[in-house]
């Protein structure tokens, strides 16, 4: 029987008409053996610092869940995000991997005959193919965003299989919609994805969020500016070029 590896993806600025710069599709993936206890290590962080996690909630006074987001990165609770990556980097079994396409409403994909969906769904391919492995089954867990998610999964799950051949769902056994706020590990996803998205728009107006990303790159050691090597397994940056578009 193969090992599961559990896929929690989340993505950066990904609509057609958002007036952004970039768009950033991540996932950080794990053993689905070792889920439970890296589910468990992170609600200890978050009690640590009085953030309250599912895991270890105090129902009679019904305090709120702490989702972890790149958006509530702030000064604050700042130490708290910086042991959180500090856990990622230091557990062997926790990975990350994110595909940027950078100045995406310059991308001329209509000339080679694709949709923005399309495009999306290729882009969404470009960033897990690296991850997927035919000597393992992947459970992937994807955010859901807005009303059109149901559809997207089916698709990406189509687009999937039909590239690996994988009729018998022995490769990808589902591709599953969830709720960030309830999973950790997509939170996790959204931190370090948004992480990247930012830096490579150029942005700097959070102190905070800035602190971070240098932590994330002495943790890391990439300037988060380019692009890894493919085989790099902890800590994956592809940043897409608009000359693959003829190989899509």
């Amino acid at each position: 029987m193969k090992e599961n590896i559990n896929i929690y993806c989340d993505e950066s600025c990904h609509l057609q008409n958002d007036k952004q710069s970039n768009m950033a599709l991540g996932a950080v993936y794990c053993p689905a053996a070792k889920k439970d206890e890296i589910f468990l290590r992170i609600a200890e962080i978050k009690k640590k610092h009085k953030l309250f996690p599912k895991y270890i909630k105090d129902k009679k006074q019904n305090r709120p869940i702490y989702e972890i987001k790149w958006n509530k990165v702030s000064k604050s609770k700042l130490s708290f995000y910086k042991e959180l990556i500090d856990f990622f980097f230091d557990d062997d079994d926790l990975s990350f991997r994110v595909l940027v396409v950078p100045d995406k409403e310059n991308v001329d994909y209509e000339s080679y005959g694709h949709t923005h969906d399309s495009f999306y769904y290729k882009m969404y391919f470009s960033m897990l193919k690296v991850i997927l492995n035919p000597e393992y089954a992947h459970n992937i867990f994807i955010d859901i965003k807005d009303t059109k998610s149901r559809e997207k999964v089916h698709k990406l799950e189509k687009v999937l299989r039909n590239d690996k051949y994988d009729y018998s769902k022995e490769i990808i056994k589902k591709v599953q919609q969830v709720r960030s706020h309830e999973i950790e590990l997509v939170q996790l996803a959204d931190l370090f994805t948004g992480a990247i998205s930012y830096i490579n728009r150029g942005l700097n107006t959070s102190e905070a969020k800035m602190e971070l990303i240098e932590h994330i790159r002495h943790r890391s050691r990439y300037s988060l500016l380019k692009s890894t090597l493919i085989k790099e397994k902890k800590f994956n940056i592809y940043l897409w070029v608009p000359s693959n578009l003829a190989n899509l």
